[in-house]
């Protein structure tokens, strides 16, 4: 790997440690970078995954109050959650490459999409005062599903999860974004430590994401506040389409 590789894909990490302190999908940074460098995209996916995993925790840590008196649903919905997470990993690890280059490009737009509505998502899960503060019975499988999906993929899983917490319970937002932060880390966890195992991820690339978003996850909160909200989504959906771009050209 040479220097300006390096940089790169370390600066790509301190690039989405941040974003995913302040709004989430910072694998639309570190994916293309993986891409543009030519890491195969299953590679890309598991080599971002595990390197985006320790930065997960900061989140969940920094709302530990907020999570109080949610132990039981944190860990029914984190059951659901990490077998999930089992699936999504298990399918992108044994389907043909092929299946994951054909359906990705897909998934990053409907993340890019996601992301352009984070803002009214958030404000309607704000609004929201559900009925049932249990959540119904489908609610668990909604966390199945989105961490089947972070599993798989994980960009945008962060607001699939609060526009679900948001329809099913009766809470606080930051009460439903700490439950949110909690289920994302149990997944991408869980996928992480799959792809150790059972995947062969590029060792050097994971370690230039990790240390990059650790960091940036610690400088995010101070500075991601400074910048204007739609000018950082519109760069994480630039980023995000230039990587759809680049595995859709490439099957041409």
């Amino acid at each position: 790997m040479g220097i300006w590789e390096a940089v790169a894909i370390l600066l790509a990490g301190l690039a989405a440690g941040g974003i995913n302190a302040v709004a989430g999908s910072g694998t639309l940074f570190t994916f293309p970078v993986l891409l543009a460098f030519g890491h195969p995209p299953v590679t890309a996916t598991v080599s971002n995954s595990i390197g985006l995993a320790p930065g997960s925790f900061s989140g969940t840590w920094a709302y530990r109050r907020e999570l109080a008196g949610q132990r039981g649903r944190a860990l029914r919905l984190g059951s659901m959650s990490f077998l999930g997470a089992l699936t999504g990993a298990f399918l992108l690890t044994h389907l043909p490459p092929g299946v994951f280059e054909s359906v990705v490009p897909f998934m990053i737009g409907a993340a890019c999409v996601l992301i352009l509505l984070q803002p009214r998502i958030t404000a309607w899960a704000r609004s929201r005062r559900p009925s049932r503060s249990g959540g119904g019975r489908w609610l668990p499988w909604g966390a199945y599903g989105a961490g089947t999906y972070g599993g798989y993929f994980a960009a945008a899983q962060g607001i699939i999860l609060l526009s679900l917490l948001g329809t099913a319970l009766d809470e606080d937002l930051q009460r439903l974004n700490a439950l949110k932060n909690l289920l994302a880390t149990v997944a991408n966890t869980t996928a992480a430590a799959f792809y150790i195992v059972l995947a062969s991820p590029a060792w050097q690339a994971v370690v230039l994401i990790a240390v990059g978003a650790i960091t940036g996850g610690y400088l995010g909160a101070r500075l991601g506040r400074k910048l204007s909200p739609t000018a950082l989504r519109a760069c994480v959906v630039v980023v995000g389409l230039t990587a759809a771009v680049q595995i859709l050209a490439g099957r041409v």
